[in-house]
This record gives C-alpha cells, structure tokens and sequence, in this order.
C-alpha cells in the first residue's frame, strides 16, 4: 500500500533535461582552481570558495566584466581562450563523474538529453573523460547555439522542442543558481542537486536532492 502511493505521486515526465558542469561532472571546482590560479598571476587574487559563488553556472562573458568591475581594470584581451586552453589538460587529469551520474544514465528509460551553458568542445571533452560522452551523443545543446544563456529559459525551450516534448512534461536537473532559474521560467520540474548547502536565493519551485539517485523517488523515470 505504501509503495503504490508513493508510485501515484511520482510525477510523471517524458523527457530528463541535465545540465552538465556541476550535474553530471565534477568541473566546477577543476575550473575554478584553473582560474584562480591565472588570476593571481594578473594580480588580481580571488579565493576558490568566492569564484565559486560568484560565477557557479554563469555565462563567461558575464564572469570577465564582473572581475574586470571587481578589480578596477580590463583583462587581457585573449583570457578566456587562454582560460580555456589551461582547463582542458587539467579536465583530462582530474575530473570526475559526480557521484551516481553514470549508475542513473545507465537506469533510465525515458528520453533524456543535455543542456549547458558551456560551448559544445567543452561538454564533449567533461562527457568523454568521465565515461558519459555515449549515453548524451548527438543529445546535447548548448547555449553557444542559440545565443541565450541561462538564467533565461531558451536553451531549455529550445531542447525541449527539438526533443518534440511539452515543457511541463519536462524535469530539469541543475546544479546552479541559473540554471534552476531557468528551468523555472521555461515552466518545467526542476531538481535542484545540492549535496551540501542549500542556496537560498533558489526558488520555492524547485525540488531539492542532495544525490542524483534521489531523482527515482521523485519522478517516474523508469518508462
């Protein structure tokens, strides 16, 4: 009797949305210790925790003119490419998957696709080196594709049409600030992975789940 009514209140979806930085991949803080590190070499320190909060699920344009106002002067022309090339090797060495992504990939029996803020070279390279790049090929948008990056609810509207998928038949798995935002304004079920600190700015809308595994309590996504 219990196990049926927990059943009847699952809710019912036809399509998974995850993000990928901080979802599904240990990259958060493998990026932010890179940039750390390049910024006090500019003169310009800045602690890993305060990076982290500042810039956690953010557009990397928004994240250069807010240092730039934060220190008072304009990084060099080329320091997101540069960035990013000092990333990627270290990507390679010390990502991760976060902890039961692949388990959940693998159990899912309904549709399930990605959405990141993050250019389409760097969520190929996050998928491949954590074993995730097979389950998501040919599955992912990025909002480099559709010049609208979260907290604005395109890029989910967007794969979710590409999917052929209502929004409200739609759960969204994030990590951030802006991406739960997002997923809000696109009008779907949003997830919050949070394994520690809850943010508080986090709409009321939004589920909060401290392990990816906890998804299977909460929504039908086993087909």
């Amino acid at each position: 009797m219990v196990k049926a009514k927990a059943d009847a209140d699952m809710v019912p979806v036809d399509l998974v949305i995850f993000d990928c930085d901080g979802t599904l991949v240990d990259s958060e803080t493998v990026a932010t210790d890179v940039m750390v590190a390049y910024l006090a070499e500019l003169g310009m320190p800045l602690s890993a925790d305060e990076a982290l909060s500042r810039f956690k699920g953010g557009k990397m344009a928004d994240c250069v003119t807010e240092l730039e106002q934060m220190f008072g002067r304009a990084l060099p022309a080329d320091f997101t490419k540069v960035l990013r090339d000092r990333i990627a090797p270290v990507l390679h060495q010390r990502l991760q998957p976060i902890e039961g992504a692949l388990e959940l990939v693998k159990s899912l029996k309904v549709p399930f696709c990605m959405a990141s803020n993050g250019p389409l070279h760097q969520i190929k390279v996050s998928l491949s080196v954590t074993g995730l790049w097979p389950y998501f090929e040919g599955r992912i948008f990025s909002a480099y594709e559709v010049s609208s990056w979260k907290p604005a609810p395109d890029l989910f509207l967007h794969a979710a049409k590409t999917m052929g998928v209502e929004p409200s038949r739609c759960a969204v798995v994030e990590d951030s600030l802006p991406g739960v935002q997002a997923g809000v304004a696109a009008g779907m079920q949003v997830f919050a992975l949070q394994p520690e600190q809850v943010d508080a700015q986090f709409p009321a809308q939004a589920k909060i789940i401290s392990r990816l595994a906890e998804l299977h309590d909460h929504i039908n996504i086993a087909g």
